[in-house]
């Protein structure tokens, strides 16, 4: 009978996805950011961040697995680390489809624990009806313009290329970046797939939504507050006769429902389309939907 598996996680979403496969108690070692399921992961020791890792106490617990991001972990880490696993597990999945590579994946890494293979196809299939969903979604209604902002100080947005991108996509909502981004070839990683926008590129966006999300930097009601203030006023001030008298609406954003891949892109799903149904209503003010 083989060794029961020591997995240790360093990339919060797929440390929710060895919870939710059923995995949980070979789970040896985290990141302090690897929060869900709360409950779960209390039992589990931290080991540093994404990027800065306590490699000796990593070490010590003897992983066998360890599953690590392509674009949360830095490759001299992962280098480094992978000399002591029997099993690198790399991932790094850039459309919601891939969801479905990735599940197969830990069901074939995982195969010799019971259940798994059963809860990973039972996740593909609830995951492939959201697409469905989605997909119908799409045919039926018009494209929202929208830009998503990750980041302030500086401000910073997503590629065409990236995960979240890929999510908004799926629900009908077209992520915008300023003309001067539109020529840059795509890169698979790297700073480019997060490009930085100016203060005046922002507040003048043309599109019909500005996303604050909640990840990696935690916007609040009182960012958004000040730049829906910011938007009004510069659009009120354009010198431009043509210039719209109104801009874009401001909101929060769930960040871990449009980033997190595993089981949070099923729900997250879910969530960007009530936000688009919501939004191609008159309320365009009202608050975002809840979380089931």
């Amino acid at each position: 009978m083989a060794a029961a598996p020591r997995i240790v996680s360093l990339v919060p979403s797929l440390t929710e996805l060895v919870f939710a496969l059923g995995l949980g108690p070979f789970l040896v070692g985290r990141t302090g950011f690897c929060v869900h399921p709360a409950a779960e992961v209390a039992g589990v020791p931290k080991l540093g961040g994404t990027k800065q890792v306590d490699e000796a106490a990593l070490l010590a617990l003897r992983p066998t697995h360890l599953i690590v991001n392509k674009d949360e972990n830095e490759a001299p880490l992962v280098e480094r680390l992978s000399r002591h696993v029997d099993e690198l597990i790399v991932t790094h999945p850039l459309t919601v489809n891939d969801n479905l590579v990735l599940f197969e994946q830990f069901s074939r890494c995982f195969a010799g624990i019971d259940g798994v293979a059963v809860r990973a196809d039972t996740m593909s299939a609830a995951l492939r009806q959201e697409l469905q969903a989605s997909l119908d979604l799409r045919a039926m209604e018009e494209e929202i313009a929208v830009r998503y902002l990750i980041w302030k100080d500086p401000w910073m947005s997503v590629a065409d290329n990236t995960y979240i991108a890929s999510m908004l996509d799926s629900a009908g909502l077209r992520n915008t970046l300023p003309a001067r981004l539109a020529s840059r070839p795509a890169a698979e990683t790297g700073a480019s797939r997060y490009p930085v926008l100016t203060a005046e590129e922002v507040v003048a966006a043309d599109c019909a939504h500005l996303l604050l999300s909640s990840e990696p930097f935690r916007f609040t009601e009182r960012h958004r507050k000040a730049l829906q203030q910011d938007v009004d006023r510069a659009r009120v001030e354009a010198p431009s006769a043509h210039a719209r008298v109104s801009g874009p609406q401001v909101h929060l954003i769930d960040g871990e429902l449009c980033s997190w891949y595993g089981p949070r892109a099923i729900e997250g799903l879910r969530y960007l389309r009530r936000c688009r149904q919501q939004w191609a209503g008159a309320q365009a003010d009202a608050p975002l939907p809840q979380t089931l």
